[in-house]
């Protein structure tokens, strides 16, 4: 698998995440972000186009991928706003507390190894009032549906570099301690085992 996850899954990953469909859901969430944003699993940049660069100070980027993070190359040279990357995962992230005024995590809970722990982390970085702007793919409300997400997540997690088909997003915030200001879901256009989709603003 050394040459796929070096060579071809970023390229996947990267075309994937950039479909019509999931993009328009980063334009709902990602314009929100404003001041110093911390942004999870920023992969291969493709929120960076949808920030708005009058609110956005500065953005923190983790993501552990060196592959893919070369992927956003084009889209980091073409943003006015500063933008800097560490090297790791979300559950154990190097900045004290009360550092950010925004989070954004779009399509990647579900790759996260403990995204309770992730989310616990993102809560701790920030601010008093600050805000978690997320969309994500996740569990389907139809049983059938969910039974097939059940069944291809083993195969799925080996070919999409960790991803998990149908985690349950909104008890992931739950376990956290998170609160909704708002949350929306429903099917986005795509296979139904993958395209189920919730995503609004969380805070602590």
């Amino acid at each position: 698998m050394g040459l796929y996850n070096k060579h071809v899954l970023p390229l996947v990953l990267d075309k994937a995440c950039g479909i019509k469909p999931i993009t328009k859901q980063r334009e709902k969430v990602v314009p929100l972000a404003e001041g110093v944003v911390l942004e999870i699993g920023i992969g291969s940049g493709q929120n960076l186009p949808h920030y708005d660069a009058s609110k956005v100070t500065k953005i923190i980027g983790i993501d552990p991928d060196e592959h893919i993070w070369k992927r956003s190359a084009a889209r980091r040279k073409n943003s006015p706003i500063n933008i800097e990357r560490i090297g790791l995962s979300g559950e154990d992230i190097p900045l004290d507390n009360n550092q950010v005024d925004s989070v954004v995590v779009t399509y990647s809970l579900c790759t996260i190894p403990d995204p309770v722990r992730a989310l616990k982390e993102m809560k701790r970085i920030l601010k008093p009032g600050g805000r978690i702007l997320f969309s994500e793919h996740g569990k389907a409300p139809d049983d059938a549906v969910n039974k097939w997400q059940n069944r291809i997540d083993p195969l799925w997690k080996k070919l999409a570099g960790g991803c998990h088909s149908g985690r349950d997003i909104p008890a992931l915030f739950t376990q956290a301690d998170l609160k909704f200001d708002d949350l929306q879901e429903m099917y986005i256009p795509g296979p139904k085992v993958l395209s189920y989709n919730y995503w609004g603003v969380a805070r602590a």
